[in-house]
């Protein structure tokens, strides 16, 4: 118990002195005075894995396709937003891709890079919605370990992100990111107008391999930094580094069992890998199915 007891004191002495060196400009930002309210959104984020798919096992899925609709397309709009802001902001700073120091200060340019990746952190705790729809819709198989590990950790790591590192070289994965995001909605919006429109969204493979690319590039900006000794926070590029890799050696799975792996065969039809579906729209050959079951069957459709 005493060992507990100097554990608890010790972090909360490191994290008093931590604050000592955050960023000023955002503390009274919201959501950024303190790292509880998003520690208690993914607590209740991690709390609904539990009791959603228990809520909705005798219940009939929802489809939820105009929310859908709206709520992909906004995630559109919002990260052109913040890729547009990063942009500009950073091309009006002069910012350097090779190494770029955080700067403090309160130049307009540098309170707009910090402003648009405050809107990149909160941008991760609206995506806790992907998973939200998974689960009402009964989609429960595509709620893997790497859809959780992805919106979970991005929430709370961004939050620290923003605290601490608001500009530098943070800049440039939270922008990569979101023009990934961008394409990755649009995609998502267009899969959820229905299966009318599955023939033409045959290039999901080529957006996972996007992924990994922005995966890449980021983890070499890192290593590239550290060797060249740039002044930025090295804990930043070892956390990114380590993050960007897991991420990559995830997805580099995912693609070799979504696309490179021959399917099933069952009743002669190809048998839908389970994490090669869309991640939040209506597409896919299972869905495709179960809306083809349900219309043979006359069940009705929840929205």
């Amino acid at each position: 118990m005493e060992v507990v007891t100097h554990f608890v004191n010790d972090t909360v002495e490191f994290y008093k002195w931590s604050l000592t060196i955050a960023d000023k400009r955002v503390e009274n930002w919201p959501m950024m005075s303190s790292p509880f309210p998003t520690l208690a959104l993914s607590c209740l984020y991690l709390l609904f894995l539990w009791v959603g798919p228990r809520y909705m096992k005798d219940r009939q899925p929802y489809t939820f396709r105009r929310t859908l609709i709206i709520y992909n397309f906004g995630m559109v709009v919002l990260n052109f937003y913040i890729g547009k802001e990063l942009l500009l902001g950073t091309t009006r700073a002069g910012y350097s891709y090779l190494c770029q120091p955080v700067n403090y200060s309160n130049d307009v340019n540098e309170v707009r890079i910090a402003s648009a990746l405050w809107f990149y952190y909160i941008s991760k705790g609206v995506e806790y919605l992907d998973t939200v729809f998974f689960i009402l819709r009964k989609k429960f198989n595509q709620v893997s370990f790497l859809h959780v590990y992805h919106h979970c950790t991005m929430f709370i790591l961004w939050w620290i992100g923003v605290k601490w590192v608001p500009g530098g070289q943070a800049f440039l994965g939270a922008s990569i990111n979101a023009w990934v995001h961008v394409v990755m909605y649009t995609y998502y919006g267009l899969a959820a107008f229905g299966p009318f429109m599955h023939k033409y969204l045959w290039w999901k493979k080529y957006l996972t391999i996007f992924q990994m690319i922005q995966f890449l590039v980021t983890a070499s900006h890192a290593t590239q930094s550290l060797y060249t000794g740039c002044p930025f926070p090295n804990w930043m590029h070892w956390s990114l580094i380590g993050y960007t890799v897991s991420f990559l050696f995830l997805f580099a799975n995912f693609y070799y069992h979504a696309y490179r792996c021959k399917p099933s065969q069952k009743g002669g039809k190809p048998i839908a890998n389970g994490t090669s579906v869309v991640a939040n729209g209506h597409s896919k050959v299972d869905e495709v199915e179960d809306t083809e079951k349900r219309q043979k069957k006359g069940r009705p459709k929840r929205e």
